[in-house]
């Protein structure tokens, strides 16, 4: 069974301090092996895939590409419209298409990849020519995977006929092998379970992933929507280097998925001094980040220095290439203030 605590905004830590319930609300000593070797995991977990590289907001992603595949009828999650494609060289990567969460995927995996965090590669694609697909692909395989329509529906592909489909979202998965345990991905309430003693993130770094959430706003960040991953490479089956990383980052700069006007007044900070975040205000209050975090000043310079490493050109080719609606120029305006806001607080130690 899935764990409820995420949706719920529900923390282990408030039950126990020391993992007392595993993530699915089981008692520790009866935690499967598996969520043994994602907490352990989890524990050494980094946060920084990299060093800041304003470089990837510029070059190649800028010019859209045209993608031929072959649909590939497998499970699907969530609930904006993708489909699974496997590419000529056989490798299988996720589109997205038609709705508000492509140039909001696009730009916030972008600039969490420039910034050095972890994140899946995406590439805007003016056009993805799927064999195989039918019309709707989203919606025909979750009636195939339905009860009883399910016996009715199938998308079993017609590899000679193909469907276009253009402005889309291209998305290759971040190299490595994903631990999942009793659950998928980890939590907000998670992080404070990484030990720099063990050789995970320090706090300045763990507060600098919190405070990228709360800068994209992405409070659809159940379980699922983070990932903790294992990079190559390991040694003897072991994870060596394990990295916890946001993974579906469509529902962002809003809440309400892409709104300028929103984006722009969701504050930084709950208070006007002081440096506590919040995403209690969001939908599902907040989720799985806790109610009210305060953010070392070590992790506010940090992010600050990455997010100063980006020029205003690098932050106009951000948004101008992810293909965002309105006038650019306001989009820049707004990402520009909410760095103002990081860089001019100051935190207690």
């Amino acid at each position: 069974m899935r764990t409820r605590l995420g949706q719920l905004g529900v923390s282990c830590a408030a039950i126990t301090l020391l993992w007392g319930c595993s993530s699915n609300g089981a008692p520790a000593g009866q935690r499967s092996p598996a969520e043994q070797v994602r907490r352990e995991a989890l524990a050494r977990a980094r946060v920084f895939h990299d060093t800041a590289r304003p470089e990837v907001l510029r070059g190649a992603w800028t010019h859209p590409t045209d993608f031929t595949c072959r649909y590939v009828p497998i499970p699907t999650s969530g609930t904006s419209p993708k489909f699974t494609c496997e590419l000529e060289d056989g490798t299988r990567v996720k589109v997205k298409y038609g709705n508000p969460e492509v140039p909001a995927e696009l730009a916030a995996s972008r600039l969490l990849q420039a910034l050095g965090f972890g994140a899946d590669r995406m590439q805007l694609a003016s056009r993805v020519r799927c064999y195989g697909c039918p019309a709707t692909p989203f919606y025909v395989r979750r009636a195939a995977e339905s009860t009883p329509l399910g016996e009715l529906v199938r998308d079993t592909p017609d590899y000679t006929r193909y469907r276009d489909f253009t402005w889309t979202a291209v998305e290759q998965k971040l190299e490595g092998e994903s631990l999942e345990g009793d659950s998928e991905g980890w939590g907000f309430f998670e992080l404070e379970h990484i030990d720099p003693a063990r050789g995970g993130a320090t706090r300045e770094e763990v507060d600098a992933l919190r405070l990228i959430a709360i800068f994209l706003v992405h409070w659809d960040n159940k379980s699922p929507n983070q990932r903790l991953v294992c990079l190559p490479p390991s040694a003897h089956g072991s994870c060596t280097t394990p990295l916890v990383m946001l993974q579906d980052v469509g529902a962002t700069f809003g809440p309400r998925k892409v709104d300028l006007d929103d984006w722009r007044q969701m504050p930084v900070w709950v208070d006007d001094t002081g440096c506590r975040v919040s995403m209690a205000s969001l939908p599902h209050d907040g989720g799985t980040f806790p109610k009210d975090v305060h953010i070392s000043d070590g992790g506010r310079r940090l992010l600050a220095s990455r997010l100063a490493a980006l020029s205003r050109a690098d932050v106009v080719s951000l948004f101008t290439h992810a293909r965002f609606p309105g006038r650019v120029e306001d989009w820049v305006d707004a990402f520009q203030q909410k760095v103002d806001q990081i860089a001019s607080r100051r935190c207690a130690s």
